[in-house]
């Protein structure tokens, strides 16, 4: 798999994460900014637009910024994509 599907199947993990463990916060704050970055990247990704016009990277200090959660398992899986989009953005 390359580098781009894996970071579209990261994303989407993420976005099942959000929609079923945070309903309720993806509706406001930094959740809600969160989410909608990683719904315009899936979309971006899968339109095959540019890969600069995702907007992901940060998410991580974003969340830990707003909730200091240090231990929250989301973080991991935010964490994985960040690293993809760099990736991605250096070739």
């Amino acid at each position: 798999m390359n580098t781009k599907t894996e970071l579209v199947e990261q994303i989407k993990l993420v976005l099942n994460k959000l929609n079923n463990d945070y309903e309720t916060e993806i509706n406001n704050g930094i959740l809600h900014l969160i989410y909608t970055r990683y719904e315009h990247a899936l979309r971006a990704l899968e339109n095959n637009e540019d890969v600069n016009n995702i907007n992901i990277i940060g998410g991580v200090r974003a969340y830990l910024d707003s909730y200091s959660d240090y231990q929250n398992p989301l973080l991991e899986e935010m964490h994985k994509p960040e690293n993809m989009n760099k990736e991605l953005l250096s070739k």
